[in-house]
Order: structure tokens, then sequence, then C-alpha cells
């Protein structure tokens, strides 16, 4: 019983030390009067073109692709996701706020019954990037004849990238990424075949990128003594550049890979 007495006595001063410590580090609150403030349907003050719906704690967009955000208002700054908005004006029926590039929005409440059509009550849509593609090509190198084929298919797995709507908000949309079916034929022999997605690919493209991109398209590019060279095309939606993979089928069935650009 003493043992267990002074265990729980020396452990009682570092058990006050932390709550002292929790305690004098509070993190920011939130605004619950701004956030308030900003329920209801927003439209640009300037077009009328509705931006955005604010309920509870969420911020729903007018198309049928977006995702909904959480959002929050910590002093004079909004949140939605991972983006800060500085506020500069807020009252019940009017909001001002800073986008990325650093542009004032402006935007008011909306009193029209019909801009309430703007939203769905439907999950978003799911994009693809393509249809389901086959190609088959047929190949003459010295006296060999090779059959090839590409086929990309959408797969079930999603891929959330992000973009900036007309005000400058970020958004999130969700699509579908791709798997691409490759196979080599010599004659009826079978040189290479291999189901890729977007990891195979990692060593030649950054995480950041790679998170948000789709293997969007392979297609035949030539053949040489090296083998059978076919580019592996990497990009993110609504980027302005992608990855450009060389995979390579040599004549006995290995593969070799390289990045061509970026």
């Amino acid at each position: 019983m003493r043992r267990i007495f002074y265990i729980v006595f020396c452990l009682l001063p570092v058990f006050i030390a932390c709550k002292q410590k929790e305690t004098a580090t509070p993190d920011a609150s939130e605004s619950k009067e701004a956030k308030a403030l900003l329920q209801g349907i927003w439209v640009d003050q300037e077009s009328e073109s509705v931006v955005f719906k604010a309920k509870g704690d969420t911020i729903f967009y007018p198309d049928s692709v977006s995702q909904p955000a959480y959002f929050k208002v910590i002093s004079d700054t909004m949140l939605i996701g991972t983006s800060k908005y500085p506020l500069i004006k807020q009252t019940e029926h009017v909001i001002w706020f800073q986008n990325q590039n650093g542009d004032t929005i402006k935007l008011v409440k909306s009193e029209e019954v019909e801009d309430s059509l703007s939203f769905s009550d439907k999950h978003p849509d799911v994009l693809t990037m393509g249809e389901v593609t086959k190609r088959d090509t047929v190949i003459v190198y010295g006296k060999d004849r090779y059959h090839c084929y590409v086929a990309i298919t959408p797969t079930q797995k999603k891929i959330v990238s992000s973009s900036y709507d007309d005000s400058g908000v970020e958004v999130s949309n969700v699509y579908y990424d791709n798997v691409v079916r490759l196979s080599v034929f010599h004659g009826n022999t079978c040189l290479y075949g291999k189901n890729f997605q977007k990891n195979e690919f990692s060593r030649f493209v950054p995480d950041g990128f790679l998170n948000q991109a789709i293997l969007s398209n392979a297609e035949f590019d030539h053949a040489d003594d090296d083998g059978i060279h076919f580019n592996a095309t990497l990009c993110a939606p609504n980027a302005a550049s992608c990855y450009l993979v060389e995979v390579v089928v040599s004549y006995k069935g290995r593969i070799n890979m390289n990045l061509l650009e970026k």
C-alpha cells in the first residue's frame, strides 16, 4: 500500500504540470457568430452567379462534380478545407474575402428562391479522363513480326484533385484512375504482359504530383534494337503539364523505363 501511495504521490506533480501546460496554450477558438452569418447561399456581387452554399459546417458548390468541404472561421480568417481566406468585411448579407491570388471577392447573400435549384441532393459525380480505349498495333522489325495490345480501362480507384473556381476558391473533384494493360506477342508467344497502375511510375514522379495524377494514356511510339517503345502519360486534372514515361519491352520480354519529359 505504501508503495502504491508513493507512486501516485510522485506522479501527481507530473500530472499537474501537464494540465497546467495544456491550459496555458489553448487552441484558437472558432467564431460561432461568424459561421452563423455565413449560413445561406452566396452569389457574386457583380455577376450574380451562385458561388457556394454554407450549411452547418459544410460548403456546397453549385455544380455536380465539386466535393463539399468542411469550413470554419477563426479570428478574421475563413478556412475551407486546407485553404485560408482572410475576411475583409462580413455582415449578415455581405461578405468580402481575399482569394488565393490576392483578389478581393465580394459576395452577397441570395434572396432568390431559384438559386437553391443550383444545388443537388445527390452525391457529386465522379469523373473519368477518357473512355475505355483498346489499340492493336502490328510491328515489323527486321524479319520479325510483333503484335502489341494496349487497353486503357477506368478503375474504381478514386483520385481527389484540387483546382480553383472562378472566384479563386479551392474546390476538389473526384476522378476514377485508369489501369493500362500492355501485351506484346511474337507470333503466338506472349513476350510480355502486365497491368500498369500509376504507382508503377513512382520513381519518376514526385509524390505530391502522383497523388493527384491519373494514368491517362499509353501508346506505341517506335521500335529499335533496344525493343518496342511505349509512352505512358501521367496527368493531374487541370494541371498545366504531365509526366511522360517511356516503357521499353525488349525482344526477350524484359522491360526498362525512363523519364522522357515532365
